[in-house]
């Protein structure tokens, strides 16, 4: 029989091994997990349930590792995805289609279905589109942005022409924000975000919003218009990657909406002080959780794009659009 002080090394040694055989397989995993790198704005939107798919650890939950790569603004994000620094990236549909027209296809997952809103002072007549002739508008986004060509199609079933009748300014929103308050436009077409921040603070009204104006076209109300962007040959090679991202992005709007305490650790990153703005903020984001995308849905995509001004013969098909699950 062995005594005790050669048993001790013996007992260790085998120990150590039955340590390493449990951890090898989990060190193992957690090295040969698929990395996805989106850029996001530091302080957009997309961040917020990025930032909460990371804390619960959702995606290594569907077995993959998400890397977000901050930047200050939407040029240097898309730059970014265009460059291929990055695997994908969030931006709008029209620019989605934009590209798509050029030459350079993306595969599209949905966002967010807000658009905007049509802001003005408290106790403002101002109602519908019609009411804009004359007025001082306000316009975030430029001359090509969504909201502006919405607005100016809604205006013109009254028969007004908003471009030559009504006075326009195109400057960036937080600026658009003040002259707003200082009474040096009338009404303000900007950004959910910029409006629910607004509204949160007070002295505003919702005139309406464009969500409306799709009703009156008679286009679905609730369109994805946000997306994240993958290059479409990135998306063919890793369409296993993108549905394991689709799920846990799934399942990060389910437990926002469901739980609000999720909300409190997201509040630095809204750069919500006050509680009116952090719960506009909130409730904004949530109503525009996109539903998930069919047939119908997709033909209304293509529908406003043909609206604002795409090529019919040149539209995002429908194998571009990709719903969550």
């Amino acid at each position: 029989m062995l005594s005790l002080p050669f048993l001790i090394p013996f007992i260790l040694r085998t120990r150590r091994a039955l340590l390493a055989l449990v951890l090898l397989p989990l060190w193992a995993q957690a090295q040969e997990l698929p990395v996805l790198t989106l850029s996001v704005l530091q302080f957009g939107t997309p961040h917020w349930e990025l930032e909460h798919l990371k804390r619960q650890g959702l995606d290594r939950a569907n077995g993959f590792e998400l890397k977000v790569r901050l930047v200050a603004d939407a040029p240097a994000s898309r730059l970014a995805l265009t460059s291929g620094s990055v695997d994908g990236a969030v931006s709008d549909l029209l620019w989605a289609q934009a590209r798509y027209q050029a030459g350079t296809a993306y595969r599209y997952l949905p966002f967010s279905s807000q658009i905007g809103e049509v802001l003005v002072p408290e106790g403002s007549a101002i109602r519908t589109p019609a009411d804009l002739r004359g007025k001082r508008i306000g316009v975030a986004g430029g001359p090509d942005g969504l909201g502006w060509l919405l607005l100016q199609h809604a205006a013109a079933k009254s028969g007004i022409v908003l471009a030559k009748q009504a006075t326009v300014q195109y400057a960036a929103p937080p600026l658009l924000s003040q002259a707003l308050r200082r009474g040096q436009v009338d009404a303000l077409l900007t950004f959910w975000h910029f409006s629910a921040r607004m509204r949160g603070e007070g002295g505003v009204q919702v005139a309406f919003a464009l969500d409306d104006l799709l009703r009156s076209l008679e286009i679905d109300p609730h369109l994805p218009v946000l997306g994240y962007l993958f290059p479409e040959a990135w998306a063919v090679e890793h369409e296993e990657l993108l549905q394991r991202f689709a799920t846990a992005l799934s399942q990060t709007k389910r437990q926002l909406a469901s739980d609000p305490a999720h909300w409190q650790a997201l509040r630095p990153l809204m750069r919500a002080d006050e509680d009116g703005v952090f719960a506009a903020l909130r409730d904004s984001f949530l109503a525009g959780i996109p539903q998930p995308l069919d047939e119908p849905r997709i033909a209304d995509l293509q529908r406003l794009l043909t609206l604002t001004g795409a090529d019919p013969a040149k539209l995002m098909p429908a194998a571009s659009f990709r719903s969550t699950p």
